[in-house]
């Protein structure tokens, strides 16, 4: 099999640039000089002399060679062989007409034409190739040196730290070979034998030869080569210097077996990947470090297992290496997202704009986009958008759960010691700038958790201590600044407030029913189906049934009980397929309910008809908004105010403050005075079991215990929320978008808002906004006017405002305002 032959390493190419036709030539006979490597040299011979005096500029580039001829002149014949092209660092002339010169060798150069001429001698110079050495010979000669070395190195005190400076320096191995001749002391022939070998086998077996004969020769002198060790117990036999002969016979006898013992083998394969990987220096010399402990550690104890777990992950980490396609890719992103998700563009448009910023600044060292929404939104699916578009590779880790030593690991000093889970991630990934994805954020602390996982997650997301992230386990500073993360929460507001600050928020509300519909039809049934064995004409699911999977079986703000519906159905037909009793499939509303059973979803009671003391309020949960019937029950007492149904201390206050402001509107209620002292008041908020808290809520309850005590129904098609004070005003709230669409996936197609939550209404999607009619109102005596029913004439007239995204105007005169285009910071429960 033919050798592969490789250039010269690392050739210094501004040098070759610069080099003249024909090259000053310095033939020496003492020493010779290999590349990368540096040595003085007292110059006296007179050709030489004369290079030094007629070239005088800065840096001068002359070849060495090693001169074999003892007669003067010498032969240029026989100076056309391998020499090394080398600088001129500094000259000093001394007495008697000789130089002082230093001069470093640059790479090995074939001699051709050398002529004597002028005094000097010069020649062309053509560069040469090394030919490659297989890894495993490379190797096991690399350890016969060594091993043959360590027996010459512990007897002759001179050569006795050779071994060591050679274990740091294997990454090479044609280097390995002219460092090995230079550091042992090879006599100036053995010298350019190792230099004139251009196969680095060959150079390798030439060196192992000379060891060989320097240790035949020195085991000839001594003396003591073939005894024994002496017997202790002597009175001069003192057990430091037992201990040292005992290790000079072992190394000694190991040098004659040429084999190492199996700790030293670890350790030099350990130093080998250490240099092959060029690791940054300061994690280089760590790893160096630990590689030399293996030497005095046994084997097999757990120590040793500590030390290779650490190697490892050291040398597995992606510690300078980035993605090829590091240029932010605006396009390419906004063609993965629109691929994987239909609307959400201000979701999209909030995304482009982080990474535009990054773009042009160069770099994506400032805060960290935070996705927040409900389950089952697509959150994941937007940052797997993003990576592909930057065509970098994605990580994941749930943080819900996890305790501080998790993330950043834990001391090595301890039993059990392991990475932490982030710089784990890291792991094998051969670059340092993925995309991160951390999920569950305001989940993070939560529970029985170890140490303080919040103050580990500033350290990631501080865009100042990123490039200083130290995981305890490894011990060494490891550089996220060029990492792209980005966060997901179901609750941005849960969210510990010292990590918020370096967070950019970006909401998903929630889908309508129509929205489902449409990602359904476009990306859910065409994935699902091939999933389950099924071709795409193979089933036929028509809008109508859709939309009663929306409507009936799938409200929830996501996508999740959706995918779950159509994945039963989809079990369903091909089971069916299976048996072969048809080639096509119509899903009809009949089959879902056969499949799924009665709509999980049916019309409620607020849905249906209006009914005293219960009004349809909207509530904001974690999950997106959801619709809350409050019940208001007037009853024989003593004037008593009940509250049930697992409520904050907002919430109860909330609900004392609206009884309070209907007995101060009594008499405008049509309500007798004699009713407050003789009945008892109890509020309910059903679905007991779940917390419930905020102000907003504050609105509805006040128009519940106005319906019951004033024995009026409220209408059953409309839904409220917003926060009342002692005196009846409507003061906005939070959440309006996530409200707004779980009325509208209720069927619901009026809304009561805050007057101060118009301009929120930008943010709700077009077709949502043009088939809901809003009224915002500033007091409760304009809800109580339209939602109340309206058989009693005692309530003075106070105009709402009113918003309609289409149809005709209902009676009255409405008073249309333009939506403000501005963000609401509010926030309410």
């Amino acid at each position: 099999m033919p050798k592969r032959r490789r250039p010269n390493p690392d050739p210094p190419e501004s040098v070759l640039a610069t080099l003249p036709e024909r090259v000053p030539v310095m033939p020496i006979k003492s020493t010779i000089l290999f590349p990368t490597g540096a040595t003085g040299l007292q110059v006296g011979f007179a050709p030489n002399v004369e290079v030094l005096s007629r070239y005088r500029e800065r840096n001068l580039v002359v070849a060495l060679v090693h001169a074999e001829d003892d007669e003067m002149p010498i032969d240029p014949a026989s100076l056309q062989k391998i020499g090394v092209l080398s600088r001129v660092l500094n000259r000093l002339n001394l007495p008697g007409g000789t130089i002082q010169t230093t001069i470093q060798g640059l790479i090995r150069v074939h001699l051709e034409d050398v002529r004597f001429e002028d005094g000097h001698y010069t020649a062309s110079t053509r560069l040469v190739e090394e030919v490659a050495i297989d890894e495993e010979e490379a190797k096991r000669l690399i350890e016969k040196i060594l091993a043959t070395l360590g027996g010459i190195g512990a007897n002759v005190e001179r050569l006795a730290e050779v071994p060591k400076i050679l274990r740091s320096n294997m990454g090479d191995p044609g280097r390995f070979a002219d460092l090995v001749a230079t550091l042992s002391h090879f006599g100036a022939m053995d010298k350019n034998e190792v230099l004139q070998r251009l196969d680095v086998a060959e150079r390798l077996e030439y060196v192992v030869q000379a060891l060989e004969r320097e240790w035949e020769r020195f085991r000839s002198q001594s003396q003591a080569g073939d005894e024994h060790l002496p017997p202790s117990g002597g009175s001069g036999d003192r057990p430091g210097d037992r201990a040292g002969e005992i290790r000079k016979r072992i190394a000694t006898l190991q040098s004659e077996l040429s084999e190492l013992d199996p700790a030293e083998k670890e350790t030099l394969e350990a130093l080998r990947q250490i240099e092959r990987t060029q690791l940054p220096s300061n994690v280089s010399s760590v790893a160096r470090r630990e590689a030399e402990r293996l030497r005095t550690v046994p084997p097999g104890s757990p120590d040793a297992s500590a030390i290779r777990h650490h190697l490892d992950l050291l040398l597995s980490l992606p510690w300078s290496t980035c993605s090829t396609k590091t240029e932010i890719d605006l396009d390419g992103v906004r063609s993965e997202l629109d691929a994987h998700h239909l609307g959400l563009e201000e979701v999209k448009r909030k995304i482009l704009e982080f990474l535009s910023v990054a773009k042009l600044r160069g770099n994506i060292r400032g805060p960290v986009p935070c996705i927040v929404g409900p389950p089952y939104v697509g959150k994941r699916t937007l940052v797997e958008a993003i990576a592909e578009g930057l065509g970098r590779p994605l990580l994941r880790l749930e943080l819900g759960g996890r305790g501080e030593a998790q993330l950043l690991g834990s001391r090595r000093a301890r039993n059990g010691a392991r990475p932490g889970k982030i710089i784990e991630a890291y792991r094998g990934l051969g670059i340092r700038d993925p995309v991160f994805l951390l999920e569950e954020l305001d989940l993070i602390g939560l529970g029985n958790v170890e140490g303080d996982p919040i103050e580990a997650m500033e350290e990631v997301l501080d865009p100042e201590t990123r490039p200083h992230f130290i995981d305890r386990y490894l011990d060494v500073t490891f550089d996220l600044s060029d990492t792209l993360f980005i966060v997901t929460a179901n609750d941005f507001y849960r969210v510990p407030r010292n990590l918020r600050e370096f967070l950019i928020e970006i909401r998903i509300a929630g889908y309508t029913s129509e929205e489902k519909v449409e990602i359904a039809r476009e990306q859910l049934l065409p994935r699902l189906a091939g999933e389950h064995g099924l071709a795409e004409d193979d089933v036929d699911v028509v809008d109508d049934t859709l939309l009663l999977l929306t409507r009936g079986y799938a409200r929830d703000s996501g996508l999740g009980n959706l995918r779950r519906s159509l994945s039963s159905i989809l079990r369903y037909v091909a089971h069916e397929k299976a048996r072969e009793t048809a080639d096509h499939w119509e899903v009809t509303p009949e089959l879902v309910e056969e499949v799924l059973g009665t709509p999980r979803y049916s019309t409620t009671e607020a849905e249906s008809a209006p009914e005293v003391g219960v009004v349809t309020g909207l509530a904001w949960t974690a999950s997106g908004g959801e619709l809350m019937f409050i019940e208001a029950l007037k009853m024989p007492g003593s004037g008593r105010l009940i509250i049930t149904g697992l409520l904050g201390d907002v919430m109860k206050e909330s609900v004392s403050a609206a009884y309070s402001y209907v007995r101060s509107r009594a008499e405008m209620l049509g309500i007798p005075i004699e009713v407050f002292p003789e009945h008892d008041i109890h509020i309910h908020f059903p679905v007991g079991a779940t917390p419930k808290d905020g102000p907003s809520a504050g609105a509805a309850v006040t128009l519940a215990i106005a319906s019951s005590l004033s024995d009026r129904s409220v209408r059953h098609d409309i839904a409220l929320t917003g926060e009342v004070t002692l005196r009846g005003k409507v003061l906005e709230i939070g959440g309006v978008k996530e409200k707004i669409l779980a009325a509208y996936r209720a069927g619901l197609r009026e809304v009561i808002l805050p007057a101060g939550n118009e301009r929120d209404l930008r943010d709700v999607p077009d077709d949502v906004r043009a088939g809901t009619e809003f009224l915002f109102v500033e007091h409760m005596d304009q809800v109580f006017e339209r939602a109340l029913d309206p058989k009693q004439d005692s309530i003075p007239k106070k105009d709402g405002r009113r918003k309609t995204g289409g149809g005709s105007k209902p009676e009255g005169e409405r008073k249309r305002r333009k939506v403000a285009a501005t963000e609401s910071d509010s926030s309410g429960g």
